[in-house]
């Protein structure tokens, strides 16, 4: 089957965020975004494409600061709310029946009940005619103990992020689930080691 190139979006699994800003004169705003990803491994940098002619974007542009929240999927009703289209004036939060998250290090809010939250900075807006690619740094990060361990990483059949996958006429929520396979980044290396078939165990043989 041949695609067309504008439908790229219907091949790619896509995270769901919810990005809480404030405008200059303090009303909230939340949108969902799935046009949104980290920059590489190890770095604090993200980066997400807005149309020009969005809420989120004039309010970045305006205070240069933001939160990443990522919901779970039980949200998916208030994350629907989120995507509707309100006027500038209207205070999102109160739409949704969110309820605001003190940030540490932003003044924008997070959004309470999600699974963790990165309060960022702006610093570089990449404009085109049509959209910007806006970089922001994560100054700070903070996740739901109930669904990390110690080293951070998360429980995610039990946290359940919401997920999404386009369509031509709308589109599927989705969650990850395991697909039964863990692999060690050493196994990325030039040298690597064999596995054990139980996929956990590396074994001291090379390949």
């Amino acid at each position: 089957m041949i695609l067309r190139p504008s439908q790229r979006e219907q091949v790619l699994p896509l995270p769901v965020a919810l990005i809480s800003t404030v405008s200059h004169g303090g009303i909230r705003n939340v949108a969902p975004w799935s046009n949104i990803t980290p920059i590489l491994r190890p770095l604090n940098e993200i980066v997400l494409a807005s149309w020009i002619k969005r809420d989120t974007l004039d309010n970045i542009r305006a205070t240069e600061e933001f939160v990443v929240n990522i919901p779970p999927a039980s949200m998916v009703g208030e994350v629907m709310i989120c995507a509707r289209n309100y006027p500038p004036e209207v205070d999102e939060f109160e739409e949704a029946g969110l309820t605001p998250r003190p940030s540490a290090k932003v003044r924008p809010p997070g959004v309470d009940g999600c699974l963790a939250w990165m309060e960022c900075v702006l610093k570089e807006e990449i404009a085109r005619e049509n959209f910007s690619l806006v970089i922001g740094e994560v100054i700070h990060l903070e996740a739901d103990d109930r669904y990390f361990n110690d080293s951070g990483e998360m429980d995610f059949e039990r946290a359940q992020p919401l997920s999404v996958m386009l369509g031509w006429e709308g589109m599927w929520f989705t969650r990850p689930v395991r697909s039964g396979r863990f692999a060690h980044y050493a196994e990325m290396a030039a040298g690597r080691t064999r596995v054990h078939p139980d996929q956990s165990t590396p074994h001291p043989e090379r390949w």
